[in-house]
């Protein structure tokens, strides 16, 4: 089992992927418990003076302006928590519940919470032990963090509420902790704000869609190259030459993996035995322009998770110094933007892509393929479902690309009068990248039903391989009707595990 370790500066995308989605045992460094230590002493000196300090020694939000006294600060810890986790709807996923865990003990190692050692071990041991709390769909504005979220996964660690075992069973929190020997934590000042006060489950879920958006952009480049050869279009207009005079590093990289994929094509060029057209379409010959651009989208998002991964996020914070400041930090503006401009990036590589599966059924503009690649047209109808199928996908990632980041409503009594709706960006675009995948998966299965059906004609030795390596994954080829339902689940199945870029690359080597 992998093993990652937490310091003071962060972590990777990797490092998070692997523990949300792989189990990966989680440790605490020894940098990080000498900067949880030195950090709580600054606050535990805060704590006795005096003076009131937001977070320490008053109230939250709204109510920062009343003073609690030593004997209640413990009691206002648990309230916070108990209060916060006041989520509704279905649960989330495990994968984005121990991705939002480990992002939130990221920041209390920075040693910028003021959280003690202990309640950070209890963290790493809920993760370490496969505990999943139960969280629900709604309850976050993404400012001030991913509040509700938070105070789900934060009830859990005081042993109350529900959670998961590793067992995939929902049970009492105080339960799964016995069995695994952890003593569920009690809160002091400052911790139980500290664990509900950041962007982790939005900056989660954009860190596994940039994963998933990888595998998906490598995809479409190949599925758009076996379109263009089963169109029999031509591959020249992914010259490299062209395409350094409109510099865009993505377009590029699209460019080139589509030229890789149809090296050898005894298939494009055939424009000369088709006089009325003199270009391909649109949607064929812009493909690199269009994926080169959700290419680049793609990079600038990496830029923003990147630094939030460097990020300590919290209000307040303490820091180097001994000063303990209130700051506005935990606002997921910068994350809500990306997660909003990658749905958009996803819904127009998705509607790119059924157009060229329009075109391949369409027996007016797919030069020479029966209608709907059907094998007995009329008695059969082949592939026309499938593109409705496909059509409905695509529409509804149209709407998903409106912005929730373009919207705010004031919260607690207008103290929170400006908020990103983050976390609601990342649930959309969750749900985004899952229907491009299958509708890239549609063109896959029309593509390879179309290459196989060129006759006479050698496909490049890229293609011949993807056809060989789906169809051995239960994706059945030409023939009369059959029930479809199958076939377009194992085609999804394939290209979300990544077997359809893995079956290119062993030809072509590495995509871009």
């Amino acid at each position: 089992m992998q093993t990652v370790v937490l310091g003071t500066t962060g972590t990777t995308a990797a490092d998070v992927v692997a523990v949300a989605r792989s189990n990966a045992r989680v440790v605490i460094g020894e940098d990080a418990v000498a900067a949880l230590a030195a950090a709580r002493e600054i606050v535990d000196a805060l704590a006795a003076k005096p003076d009131p300090v937001y977070g320490v020694s008053t109230g939250f939000g709204a109510l920062a302006t009343r003073h609690i006294g030593p004997e209640l600060r413990a009691q206002l810890q648990r309230n916070i928590v108990r209060s916060h986790a006041a989520g509704m709807g279905p649960r989330v996923e495990r994968e984005v519940v121990r991705a939002l865990m480990f992002l939130r003990l990221k920041t209390v190692c920075s040693g910028h919470t003021g959280v003690r050692p202990e309640v950070a071990r209890t963290m790493a041991d809920v993760l370490n032990a496969g505990i999943t709390p139960v969280v629900h769909e709604y309850g976050s504005l993404g400012c001030s963090g991913d509040l509700a979220p938070l105070s789900h996964c934060a009830l859990t660690l005081m042993g109350e509420g529900e959670a998961e075992g590793p067992d995939g069973t929902v049970r009492a929190a105080g339960a799964l902790l016995a069995e695994h020997g952890i003593t569920p934590v009690e809160l002091r000042e400052k911790e139980g704000l500290a664990l509900l006060n950041g962007t982790d489950g939005m900056l989660g879920m954009l860190i596994m869609a940039l994963a998933d958006l990888d595998i998906l952009y490598k995809s479409a480049d190949v599925t758009a190259a076996l379109s263009l050869e089963a169109l029999l279009g031509t591959a020249k207009v992914l010259a490299p030459e062209l395409h350094a005079i409109r510099p865009h590093p993505g377009q590029a990289a699209s460019a080139a993996n589509m030229a890789a994929v149809l090296a050898g094509s005894g298939l494009t060029g055939h424009h000369q035995d088709d006089a009325p057209r003199v270009q391909d379409a649109y949607s064929v010959r812009c493909a690199p322009q269009v994926a080169g651009a959700g290419r680049d989208t793609l990079a600038h998002a990496r830029t923003v998770a990147e630094r939030e991964l460097a990020a300590a996020v919290d209000n307040p914070v303490v820091l180097p110094d001994g000063r303990v400041e209130s700051n506005g930090n935990f606002h997921g503006a910068p994350v809500a933007y990306v997660l909003d401009f990658l749905a958009v990036a996803a819904a127009d590589l998705g509607s790119i892509a059924e157009r060229r599966t329009d075109r391949l059924l369409d027996k007016n503009r797919s030069h020479g393929l029966p209608p709907f690649l059907a094998d007995d047209a009329g008695v059969d109808s082949g592939l026309m479902i499938a593109q409705y199928t496909q059509a409905a996908l695509v529409s509804e990632l149209k709407r998903l690309a409106v912005p929730a980041s373009a919207d705010s409503i004031p919260s607690s009594a207008m103290q929170e009068d400006h908020v990103s709706m983050g976390w609601s960006a990342a649930r959309k675009l969750r749900t985004a990248v899952a229907n491009l995948r299958r509708v890239i998966a549609v063109e896959l299965y029309a593509a390879t039903r179309a290459v196989e059906l060129r006759e006479g004609l050698t496909p490049a030795p890229a293609s011949r391989a993807v056809v060989e390596a789906v169809r051995k994954a239960g994706v059945e080829g030409p023939g009369p009707d059959r029930f479809l339902a199958p076939d377009l689940a194992a085609a999804d199945a394939f290209v979300g595990e990544g077997r359809l870029v893995a079956a290119v690359e062993a030809v072509t080597g590495p995509l871009a």
